[in-house]
């Protein structure tokens, strides 16, 4: 990572929460320009493809997008997002008053004021999992990365200030997917064939119960975790099917996972004083734009808006292939990602949602909690 060197002075300067500049007007709308509040100093992001905004574009992987058509829609164009335009935490971001937070691999200097994303595609919980794509950042790398940024944060500010800045930041962890999708589900791993449903959800959550409570030891304390959602209905997996419809062999098997983080997050919120765990719904936050789609504007939930063979699913999307025109009708983007539309929604719902969707509280309450160290 870059060298950065932050004054006392000016690092973690917005911890008072005061008003900042507000960026250029985010797609339908997300920021109204202008002063705005921030109302959490900054936002720290550990995850996947769906969250990556381009950590994995300097190193040997095959899992990039850093080619057009991907960020189409974006105003920097392609920068490692695998999305026509925003990701999820990027409008989540905007809600909090934030600018859009910097990958690591980029990040130097006052970039780091507001935080810094760690996402990698094809990364799990598992070090092991995404190893057909070969460059990957675990999530074991990820809290390693965040701990070199917040040993250069610590040897700034000191340790109990940093302590007490790091306190009211966000940490958003969305992992999981590729323990299923690039590990359990690949033929050429053994985990099928060594553990069932159950047992693999409880190695996974195992191994994420150790990582969290790692990341709260560094200081963490507002956590928002993302559920799996339904991966059966990705177009990856509907051009794998014989009748087209979604997996429910899929769809069931990662119900023991979001069952295993939540009663995770219920234990961590009695057992690690001082911290507040959040769960997105991700499953049902789907469940509902699948339903509804009509109401939300879209008339594609089956097909990639990007992509080759079966369901736009069969290959990903290509460099400089021609996407479909009208992508605010299609829920997915390519074989395993969606729209930005569907980013911004489900961002939008999980900010300010009811429990439903997002459990104990939402993340705007989260933002205003009062952490008592």
């Amino acid at each position: 990572m870059a060298n950065f060197r932050i004054s006392v002075s000016v690092l973690f300067c917005i911890v008072s929460a005061g008003l900042a500049a507000g960026q250029d007007g985010g797609p339908f709308g997300a920021s109204q320009g202008g002063m705005r509040r921030e109302m959490v100093p900054a936002l720290f992001i550990f995850g996947d493809s769906l969250i990556d905004n381009g950590n994995n574009n300097n190193i040997p992987s095959f899992a990039k997008a850093n080619y057009f058509p991907y960020g189409i829609d974006f105003n920097g164009g392609p920068t490692g997002r695998f999305s026509n335009g925003y990701t999820m935490v990027d409008e989540i971001a905007e809600l909090l008053g934030l600018p859009l937070i910097p990958a690591y691999s980029e990040a130097s200097g006052d970039q780091v004021l507001h935080g810094v994303n760690y996402a990698s595609a094809a990364a799990g919980i598992l070090d092991i999992t995404g190893g057909n794509f070969v460059g990957r950042i675990p999530f074991d790398e990820q809290i390693r990365n965040f701990q070199s940024t917040l040993d250069q944060i610590t040897a700034n500010l000191g340790a109990i200030d940093a302590a007490r800045s790091l306190a009211k930041c966000l940490f958003f962890v969305g992992m999981g997917s590729n323990d299923y999708l690039n590990n359990y589900l690949m033929p050429n791993y053994p985990t099928r064939n060594q553990y069932d449903s159950q047992q693999y959800a409880d190695l996974l959550v195992s191994q994420y119960d150790r990582q969290l409570t790692q990341l709260y030891n560094l200081g963490a304390r507002k956590f928002i975790l993302a559920g799996l959602g339904r991966m059966g209905c990705i177009p990856s997996i509907l051009a794998q099917s014989s009748s087209g419809g979604c997996s429910e062999e899929v769809n069931q098997l990662v119900l023991p996972f979001n069952a295993n983080v939540k009663a995770m997050m219920n234990r961590l919120n009695v057992n690690l004083p001082g911290a507040r765990f959040i769960y997105i719904d991700s499953a049902n936050l789907f469940e509902d734009i699948v339903t509804n789609a009509g109401t939300y504007g879209f008339s594609v939930v089956d097909r990639g808006c990007c992509g080759i063979g079966r369901n736009r699913g069969q290959v990903t999307c290509l460099p400089f292939q021609t996407p479909c025109p009208n992508r605010d009708e299609y829920v997915f983007w390519d074989a395993f990602h969606p729209t930005e539309k569907v980013n911004i929604i489900m961002a939008r719902k999980a900010f300010n949602g009811d429990i439903s969707i997002v459990y104990p509280i939402n993340i705007e309450q989260l933002a205003n909690f009062d952490i008592e160290n």
